[in-house]
């Protein structure tokens, strides 16, 4: 476009100077006396006329190419307004972006921060944890320790002696069937393993107990003063006396290797009788001999 701008205004040039060569009054080329033709045997008037339309449509040429020019203009124009907003938009978007990398920068620091303050927590935490894991460790041990002090203190403790009733005097059968007794008047009951409401012994420890019973009664042809010691339910040792008149009794101990939570008691004979009073002729007693 620029090129052929040029060009036009080179012609439109070439063509004032050439009206005004012709038209000066010293010019030899015009001035040659009466004649009115050139030395190229054209009149002179003719070349002007062929110049002046050619001026106008330059002329022409010129103002179409400038309003096209001007048309162009106006669409780069608004090309360059649109690409100015789409830069400053672009700008915009730029500075948000930066704004927000640098808040994820800040969050990341932070976030760093906060693993640092974690990872320091967790490492007092694992401390912690094995301090505590030791202190557990020593109080097993201490609790084990105070365990078998308060056994050893325990089986060195384990004695009771007790008779069938509390007060006044009466017989204890006889029923149609065995039937536990009751030594309810108790005396002694170091370490508790006797039990008043149900009549039974529960080894506390394993070792060597002795028991002692003994039953009292009166003569009677049918009705015999008779119990057994029971150990787990099996009959160990019994003491039995019958006889038709006048006062009877009976007694027995053994010795027995227990288990711990191993259970001993008296057991009254199918149609036996026993008789107590306050001068307590039916008892149960047990202690232990020592521990295995």
């Amino acid at each position: 476009m620029e090129k052929t701008v040029f060009v036009l205004l080179l012609l439109l040039v070439c063509c004032f100077s050439e009206e005004q060569v012709h038209t000066e009054p010293g010019n030899d080329i015009i001035q040659q006396g009466p004649q009115t033709q050139t030395q190229t045997g054209e009149p002179a008037s003719g070349r002007q006329q062929t110049c002046v339309p050619d001026i106008h449509t330059v002329l022409r040429e010129m103002n179409a190419m400038l309003a096209e020019q001007r048309v162009e203009m106006r669409h780069l124009q608004r090309d360059n307004e649109a690409q100015r907003v789409k830069l400053r938009e672009l700008d915009v978007q730029k500075t948000q972006l930066d704004e927000q990398k640098t808040q994820l920068d800040v969050q990341k620091t932070q976030l760093n921060v906060q693993k640092t303050q974690l990872d320091v927590q967790k490492t007092q935490l694992d401390e912690q944890k094995t301090q505590l894991d030791e202190q557990k460790t020593q109080l097993d041990e201490q609790k084990r320790q105070c365990e078998a002090a308060l056994i050893k203190l325990t089986v060195k403790q384990v004695a009771f002696s007790a008779s069938l009733w509390r007060s006044g005097s009466t017989y204890t059968g006889p029923f149609n069937t065995e039937t536990p007794l009751i030594y309810k008047h108790v005396v002694t009951n170091i370490g508790n393993a006797y039990n008043p409401d149900t009549g039974l012994f529960i080894a506390p420890v394993r070792g060597v107990y002795h028991f002692q019973f003994y039953v009292h009664g009166h003569g009677h042809a049918s009705h015999p003063s008779a119990a057994s010691l029971i150990k787990n339910g099996h009959l160990i040792y019994t003491a039995y006396e019958l006889q038709a008149s006048l006062s009877l009794s009976a007694s027995n101990g053994v010795s027995l290797l227990l288990e711990k939570g191993d259970v001993v008691f008296m057991r009254l004979w199918q149609n036996a009788r026993i008789f107590d009073d306050g001068y307590r002729h039916s008892t149960f007693s047990g202690h232990l001999l020592f521990t295995m």
